[in-house]
């Protein structure tokens, strides 16, 4: 038996403002931060449970404290029952009925939980020698339902049809997994796109892409119509017409707008349209979905909880589903996204733009791969080359394919030293 005793928040952040990495129609100036998170306990083996929230800087420390508030509950506990039944721990957390007000289930207090629930499951893989997404793949379909919470689900997936979903999936999960161990997963590269590069520095990074084998690069777009003509015209040029491209507005337009402007981009051949209006606008996306077919919208990257999810893929307002790794409660509530997702047959190509987003959404793309959806069909998962070097496990990408991690753990762990060097308030300080 081993006991929860301590944790420690650090609000830490990276300037990737100096050099535009990481721009768009809507965040000019991002500073990359995580609100990270470090679970300790008495077991003799050591381990410890590192997860994180991303953010992009203002606001950070605001993420910080609700992790605290969140965290300090979990001092003293016997860490085998927690790590035993991850679901009952899961709705410990978001049905209380005082956290709740602070949402329900969005926001600040929810990505609050996600952390300290990621922090176990990364306790948890350690614990079992195994990177995340094999130990989720290698669960039973019971064991899988049984961290899902199905209120307010049922009416587009129950518990059966999810253990359906993950018995049919069953018999080629070996083979699946050697597949992947083998070949890798594909990504697509968002490093050519950010807002704020200069022509030349878009052509430059265009064409690395397509010399480093990937198929699929994205544009950021929506500040102005003229200017994103003239950059998706380059970027066309660049990479010939066999290499997809995909646009993301992060969600600069209104409905009308957001219409006309796909309409004078369509020209480029686009593979899809990325957050056009408010992620939490589900009608509005539906109404620009039916009005710009076939070009496929894609959203999900700040979808707030699974009954987001849910209402898009019921409205069929989304064509492309993007998880995000923090933005929901942590790990259970993606797995619900992607069971709702492989219900409704819409592929998941989750979001990374932004500092360890690519070390740990590996883990959704490989475990849905391998034990849910069973195909890799219309998959990839975005990559961005900023600041893998921070992380215990940083991700390989080769020939435009993620390596599947063999680290134990959920990818989330940053090296002390860069902790250290990149923590805010020390920083104020120097």
């Amino acid at each position: 038996m081993s006991n929860v005793t301590g944790f420690e928040t650090l609000d830490v952040r990276f300037e990737t403002s100096a050099m535009l990495d990481g721009s768009d129609a809507m965040n000019p100036d991002p500073d990359y931060s995580a609100a990270y998170l470090r679970v300790t306990t008495d077991a003799p083996d050591g381990l410890e449970g590192h997860s994180f929230v991303f953010t992009i800087g203002r606001g950070n420390d605001v993420q910080v404290a609700a992790i605290e508030a969140v965290a300090h509950r979990v001092m003293g506990r016997d860490v085998e029952e927690i790590l035993a039944d991850l679901g009952s721990f899961w709705r410990e957390f978001v049905y209380d009925s005082q956290l709740r007000w602070l949402g329900p289930e969005k926001g600040v207090m929810h990505m609050a939980i996600g952390a300290v629930v990621n922090a176990f499951w990364d306790l948890k893989a350690k614990r079992a020698g195994l990177p995340l997404w094999q130990l989720l793949a290698r669960m039973t379909p019971e064991q899988l339902v049984d961290l899902v919470d199905f209120r307010y689900l049922s009416d587009a997936m129950t518990r059966q049809d999810a253990l359906d979903i993950l018995r049919a999936a069953e018999p080629g999960r070996a083979e699946r997994e050697a597949t992947l161990l083998a070949g890798g997963y594909p990504a697509y590269t968002t490093t050519p796109g950010w807002l704020g590069y200069s022509d030349d520095k878009l052509r430059r990074l265009a064409r690395e892409a397509v010399d480093d084998g990937f198929e699929q690069i994205k544009l950021k777009v929506g500040d102005r119509l003229e200017d994103d003509v003239r950059r998706m015209r380059i970027a066309r040029d660049t990479v010939g017409p066999r290499i997809r491209i995909a646009i993301d507005a992060n969600q600069r337009w209104d409905r009308d707008q957001a219409i006309e402007w796909i309409r004078a981009l369509e020209q480029f051949d686009l593979a899809w349209v990325e957050e056009p209006t408010s992620p939490d606008d589900v009608l509005a996306h539906a109404a620009i979905a039916r009005a710009v077919a076939p070009v496929r919208i894609a959203t999900g990257e700040h979808g707030m909880n699974r009954v987001l999810f849910k209402q898009l893929l019921q409205a069929n307002a989304a064509a492309v589903v993007q998880i995000d790794s923090t933005r929901v409660a942590g790990v259970n509530e993606n797995i619900a996204i992607l069971l709702l997702a492989a219900k409704f047959g819409i592929p998941v190509c989750p979001h990374a733009g932004g500092v360890g987003l690519c070390e740990a959404v590996q883990h959704f793309s490989m475990f849905d791969f391998v034990a849910v959806s069973g195909t890799e069909e219309g998959r990839m998962i975005e990559y961005t080359k900023h600041l893998h070097e921070h992380f215990v496990a940083p991700v390989t990408v080769q020939g435009g394919r993620y390596r599947a991690p063999l680290t134990p753990g959920a990818g989330m762990e940053m090296l002390p030293a860069s902790l250290a060097a990149h923590e805010f308030a020390a920083a104020l300080l120097k």
